[in-house]
């Protein structure tokens, strides 16, 4: 694997490499609390026949740690991802690459594929809401803010010194969030994990995410979603789309594909019933073998 920092956005964002140069792009956008490592199956699959890159969101593991929660708005996040698409296909002629994202990097990743239609040549969404359905469950589903409440608690301050304690115990139980309840992730993961989280400013910046979007459930002082007029038109999704669920994830329910095909309409879904939101963990090669035959056209 090849391993590197891009400069971007005035930032530099830590990537991993696999595959030739010259071969197309494939690039991968982790969730919270993940980083580049939770693709590494999909990097040695991939890496055979693209160029599969993928990087630590700003704020997580090895990339710079913008000061402020207005450096984890939308805006920023979706500039990062254009700006880095354009260093990585620097000398190309086709700027696009397939962009493969879960849980936070699919939130990135639907919406640039709205604005930035001409970056994206196939889009793959596992387990990560469009925000037009997710604002309306959030609005108004009372088993979606039962689902969401955690959102509220990671937009407080406190949340980065209790997630920390007991050398990460609540972010390692998370994983446990599984269709069977045993740990998405593999013994030899833990170390990887911990020395993520460890970076200096990584949780807190990784907590901004949550604390810079104005989607979460409402509260006694804080409407949240209830408060937002999204435009389906601006966010109407153009670029074929797959779209893979892990039908078990108690955080994300499937009440949020309802009406999706309304916002993209080349949609494929994909539902995996025995799999959490840690699909690309407890099914990797059910993952990959989905991805594959969406790209060959199957």
């Amino acid at each position: 694997m090849d391993e590197f920092f891009a400069p971007v956005n005035g930032i530099r964002l830590h990537c991993v490499a696999q595959g030739a140069a010259d071969a197309p792009l494939m690039l991968f956008v982790h969730g919270f609390p993940e980083f580049w490592y939770c693709w590494h199956a999909q990097l040695d699959e991939f890496g055979k026949d693209y160029r599969a890159v993928a990087f630590d969101l700003r704020g997580h593991n090895l990339s710079d740690k913008p000061e402020g929660v207005d450096a984890y708005r939308i805006r920023p996040l979706l500039e990062d991802l254009r700006q880095l698409i354009e260093h990585l296909a620097a000398g190309r002629e086709d700027k696009s690459c397939v962009l493969v994202a879960h849980d936070w990097g699919g939130a990135i990743a639907w919406t640039f594929a709205a604005a930035c239609p001409q970056y994206v040549s196939r889009l793959v969404i596992i387990n990560a809401p469009h925000s037009v359905p997710f604002a309306r469950a959030l609005a108004h589903d009372h088993g979606q803010q039962a689902a969401s409440a955690y959102m509220n608690f990671f937009r407080l301050e406190k949340a980065t010194r209790v997630m920390a304690e007991n050398n990460c115990e609540r972010l390692l139980k998370m994983f446990t969030a599984t269709a069977d309840g045993r740990s998405a992730l593999k013994g030899e993961d833990i170390p990887r994990y911990l020395a993520a989280w460890s970076q200096p400013d990584a949780l807190d910046c990784a907590l901004n995410l949550y604390r810079a979007s104005p989607l979460h459930p409402p509260t006694a002082d804080n409407p949240g979603a209830a408060a937002l007029r999204l435009d389906p038109a601006v966010l109407t999704v153009r670029v074929p789309t797959l779209v893979i669920w892990g039908e078990a994830d108690t955080a994300l329910g499937t009440v949020l594909l309802e009406g999706l095909d309304e916002l993209v309409p080349d949609l494929r879904i994909e539902r995996i019933p025995d799999a959490g939101h840690w699909v690309i963990h407890e099914r990797p090669a059910e993952v990959t073998a989905a991805i594959r035959r969406f790209l060959a056209g199957d």
